[in-house]
């Protein structure tokens, strides 16, 4: 488990856009189930790829569509959500950061952390919006 201090504004970033931070596997499962369009963002410390993810997702909500739901859970903090979050992603394995789009409680797009590393919020966010555009 991190340093809360330190994680507190990397929180902050996401929740400022409107995003709920679900902290147990029940805040979980109420949330991932809602029908519609579904987000999920695991957020993470590490800043090879959270650094760029954040931004990211941000930029991608300023898309004409978007999901309906939009939920986020800390990795390396609340772990039973996390957890929780990470089975409706199978079969893909866990990472984070991590995004997962879901619609009435499937998944059908998962954005891993390879998919992330390495590339800029713009690019990332026009992966994100592309997907809103097909399933929103």
């Amino acid at each position: 488990m991190y340093d809360p201090e330190m994680v507190q504004p990397m929180r902050d970033e996401v929740t400022s856009l409107g995003i709920k931070e679900l902290r147990t596997p029940q805040e979980v499962e109420a949330g991932l189930s809602k029908p519609g369009t579904t987000l999920i963002f695991v957020n993470s410390v590490c800043g090879c790829a959270a650094g760029g993810a954040r931004p990211a997702l941000r930029l991608s909500l300023m898309n004409a569509k978007k999901p309906v739901n939009l939920f986020t859970v800390f990795a390396g903090m609340e772990t039973a959500a996390v957890a929780k979050a990470r089975e409706y992603f199978a079969p893909y394995r866990p990472s984070s950061p991590q995004i997962g789009i879901l619609k009435d409680g499937k998944l059908v797009k998962m954005i891993q952390r390879q998919d992330i590393e390495g590339k800029d919020p713009g690019t990332i966010a026009k992966m994100l919006a592309d997907t809103y555009n097909t399933v929103c």
